[in-house]
């Protein structure tokens, strides 16, 4: 109780504070080059090159996101040694977001966690600088080059693959139509900057990071600091009034062996599963569910299909993580399938099916490990801003897993019910 009146009291200050200054802000302009913070964010991948609002002056843009589950899930293991699960409600997450329209074409993005399931204080989760014209040098400095390009940077999550852009972020979870994100999860918060060129449906991506999640200046024996590169190359178009096809691919590459390990691990909010697969004794992880493949040394490359024809959705995912020969030559690869149906005057209802399964082993000696997870669910936007999902999961952990192991022949399945705000 005293965590979540933290995190309610400093949003209610600083929306008090900023309230005057982003009342007259949202009145008058909109934010450009923006993925909007609602049911109309759907299916936006890469931020659009449509300006949509317009500059006057620096504005400030106040929002947030809330998130609430009521949990009915059961949890299974060969060894019968987890601890037991009821049926409630679990903490509240909530993040407060602040979008800053610094210039024409430029503007900030700050996010805060309040509340989330692993830091049980506030913190700020990422930032970065978007770049869409570079009039501030001079008036249509590069115009023809800056109307296909975007400039991002900072220290936030970076645009490897696609299924980033449809997980939920700690209370941000009114994109993901699921409860949980996958389970092989690639999102990281790291140094990073990128060029996004996008032109008559074709996405080219190029950018690098500095490979780690907690910065560090300190130097030491164990420390190569090396960089790692991304990139994506992909198509995606409005083929007519019913019809949308998008197809990319995305790779990412470290070749350090203390940077670029954190891919898979990187998202310290927290699994959107609460208290799954957590032994009796022994230390509680809030990441379970999750499965991170801990590589150094990494190659990993993901393919994503997008099919929207009326209300019926497709997407998919087929990824591939390599750990090089130096470090024990493991393989792991996870695959996807997600269908939707989008139903309603305003297509306000849906119903959905998704099945992921990762498979492989660490290295070239250790047995091939498989975990799959079905989800089924739906949900309906009771606004643009309010959205109240129900689903089930049901996760196995299936092969490669020792009998004195908690995951040896471990389950958990059951129904979650969320509600979610974002603005």
């Amino acid at each position: 109780m005293k965590k979540q009146l933290t995190w309610f009291g400093t949003l209610a200050i600083i929306l008090m504070a900023l309230s005057p200054l982003a009342t007259n802000a949202q009145e008058k302009t909109e934010l450009q080059y923006f993925r909007s913070n609602d049911k109309e964010g759907l299916n936006v991948f890469e931020t659009p090159k449509e300006a949509k609002g317009t500059f006057d002056k620096v504005r400030v843009f106040v929002g947030g996101d809330f998130a609430l589950q009521f949990q009915t899930i059961n949890n299974y293991n060969n060894l019968n040694n987890l601890v037991e699960l009821g049926s409630n409600f679990n903490l509240p997450s909530a993040n407060l977001n602040i979008n800053t329209q610094l210039a024409d074409g430029m503007r900030l993005h700050l996010r805060t966690y309040l509340s989330s399931k692993h830091h049980v204080e506030a913190w700020v989760k990422g930032g970065h600088l978007q770049i869409d014209k570079l009039d501030f040098i001079r008036p249509g400095f590069m115009e023809g080059f800056m109307s296909v390009a975007t400039i991002t940077v900072g220290l936030d999550e970076f645009n490897y693959g696609d299924a980033h852009f449809r997980r939920s972020d700690n209370a941000r979870v009114i994109y993901n139509p699921f409860i949980g994100n996958y389970i092989m999860d690639s999102f990281s918060t790291e140094a990073f900057g990128e060029l996004t060129i996008q032109n008559n449906g074709f996405i080219g991506v190029i950018g690098l990071t500095n490979g780690k999640l907690n910065q560090n200046v300190i130097v030491n024996d164990n420390s190569d600091n090396k960089a790692s590169f991304y990139g994506k190359l992909g198509f995606d178009k409005q083929l007519s009034d019913d019809l949308r096809l998008r197809l990319t691919g995305s790779w990412y590459l470290n070749n350090g062996t203390t940077t670029g390990t954190w891919l898979y691990g990187g998202d310290r909010a927290g699994s959107r599963y609460y208290g799954v697969m957590q032994a009796l004794e022994g230390n509680a992880s809030d990441f379970e569910g999750r499965f991170n493949p801990r590589f150094k040394q990494m190659t990993a490359m993901q393919f994503n299909p997008f099919i929207k024809y009326r209300g019926l959705e497709f997407f998919g995912i087929y990824e591939v993580v390599n750990n090089s020969p130096d470090q024990g030559d493991g393989q792991f690869t996870q695959v996807a399938a997600e269908t939707l149906y989008r139903f309603g005057t305003t297509e306000q209802f849906y119903l959905g099916l998704r099945w992921n399964s990762v498979n492989g082993n660490a290295n070239s000696t250790a047995p091939d490990t498989k975990i799959t997870r079905l989800n089924l669910g739906g949900g309906w936007f009771m606004t643009k801003n309010v959205l109240l999902k129900l689903e089930y999961v049901n996760q196995e952990y299936k092969d490669g897993f020792a009998p004195d192991s908690k995951y040896f022949e471990g389950r958990f399945k059951g129904v979650n019910l969320e509600a979610a705000i974002s603005f």
